[in-house]
């Protein structure tokens, strides 16, 4: 059985499309109750027979999914491809697709 924390609660968690891993979140969201509303991030075993010819065997990948639902997709990329994203990430060419202040509040009062 695979886990979810959100790096101050850990729980039990399962998407059953990557059996056995430990997801992470972010510590902005609350695992008491489990709030379903992130993005998860996993540590996936290494890439094997992977079609694309640039990931060869052996490439230490990470997972991504949706916690909302544990039949969701998992998307696998390599650790080379995520540094590239989360270096994007920090350098604001993603800020435009965060949610408003308005949007937030929003979802926060559709959790409760």
């Amino acid at each position: 059985m695979g886990t979810i924390s959100n790096g101050r609660t850990t729980k039990a968690y399962e998407n059953v499309n990557a059996l056995g891993l430990d997801w992470r979140k972010a510590s902005r969201t609350d695992l008491d109750p489990i709030l379903k509303d992130c993005v998860i991030v996993a540590e996936a075993p290494d890439a094997k027979d992977h079609p694309h010819y640039s990931i060869p065997d052996g490439t230490r990948m990470v997972a991504l999914s949706d916690d909302k639902d544990p039949t969701s997709p998992v998307l696998y990329f390599s650790r080379a491809e995520l540094r590239k994203f989360i270096e994007g990430a920090k350098d604001g060419e993603f800020d435009d697709l965060m949610a408003t202040d308005a949007e937030m509040e929003q979802a926060a009062a559709a959790v409760v």
